[in-house]
């Protein structure tokens, strides 16, 4: 709501600018987007937190916490990422999931049995998918079964690999 009370301040100023003082009309809803952390976020970059933001951090367990009280829920179909960077508390933001896997944001593995609280991705479509590891080969994840739930990695097809999960 800031976001769009702002866009709207900043419009009919810039519509008073150039008008010459005139007054402006309100800014015709057709014009308005709404703008996410995610659509100025540069998904590539690294934010480095202070200690005591770093104090605050959630674990593993926090994380799982996290997509375990919200299982069954539909709210976030079709927003992996968001979800993940939730159950972490996260600061940085991806737009996809697939940015959140070919960013910088920790180190790669395709290989072995993602630790509990890992995030585990999947090539599924053109924006990706992802989830949190339980460390014992099974995942907590949006879209299982059309909501939050728990299932076995292989759940997902075309498994890519897991980065380190952190509130970073």
């Amino acid at each position: 709501m800031l976001t769009k009370t702002a866009c709207q301040v900043v419009a009919i100023s810039a519509a008073l600018l150039f008008a010459g003082g005139a007054a402006a009309s309100a800014v015709p809803s057709d014009t308005y987007a709404e703008i996410s952390a995610a659509d100025i976020a540069d998904p590539g970059a690294l934010i480095a937190d202070s200690p005591a933001d770093l104090a605050l951090a959630r674990t593993a367990d926090q994380a799982i916490a996290w997509y375990s009280s919200r299982n069954g829920s539909t709210a976030y179909q079709g927003y992996c990422e968001k979800a993940a960077r939730l159950a972490w508390d996260r600061t940085t933001h991806h737009a996809s999931a697939i940015e959140h896997w070919r960013s910088s944001d920790g180190v790669r593995h395709t290989t072995g049995t993602p630790p509990k609280g890992a995030f585990v991705f999947w090539d599924i479509s053109a924006y990706g998918h992802v989830g949190i590891a339980d460390g014992a080969g099974g995942v907590w994840a949006t879209s299982v079964n059309g909501r939050i739930g728990h299932a076995k990695q292989s759940y997902f097809s075309h498994y890519l690999g897991w980065k380190p999960g952190n509130s970073n």
